[in-house]
């Protein structure tokens, strides 16, 4: 018996060639992109942080923290902020450029295809056939790199 209620809904966005998503439950907002602040020392894949409504929020490039090349610029007008929550934490990632929803159920969501996911950290848990190819969902605590446990600070 299934029920019509198990569907998620997921922002696409496209990072390098490939189509990614996020839940989107845990997106809490788009932006344009803008100037970020440099943290000097930080990860390879950290761009920066922001401001944003008194918070200050790490931004990701995408394509560095999945380990995709640097080929291939994307058209600066479609570059996006996308701002993800989980729990207590707020992290931006740098798309290429945003999508459309997704929809789907639990039961369309295959497992990622084997090799991808041998590091503890991968950040594509599942992939959702679309339009001859897949789109890579993405387990936000994962691909911010955020504890398993919301510790308290």
């Amino acid at each position: 018996m299934t029920h019509a209620n198990n569907n998620q809904d997921w922002l696409s966005f496209r990072i390098g060639g490939q189509l990614y998503a996020a839940p989107l439950t845990q997106v809490s907002e788009v932006l344009r992109d803008g100037e970020l602040t440099p943290v000097p020392g930080s990860a390879g894949d950290l761009l920066g942080i922001r401001h944003l409504r008194g918070r200050i929020v790490p931004v990701l490039d995408g394509r560095r923290r999945l380990g995709l090349s640097e080929e291939g610029r994307a058209d600066p007008f479609q570059v996006r902020l996308v701002m993800l929550s989980h729990g207590p934490h707020l992290v931006g990632i740098r798309v290429d450029a945003v999508g459309e929803l997704l929809s789907a159920r639990s039961s369309d969501i295959a497992p990622p295809p084997p090799g991808g996911a041998a590091r503890d950290d991968e950040p594509v848990h599942g992939v959702l056939p679309s339009q001859g190819g897949f789109v890579a969902l993405l387990d936000v605590r994962r691909l911010c790199r955020l504890p398993l446990e919301h510790e308290a600070a």
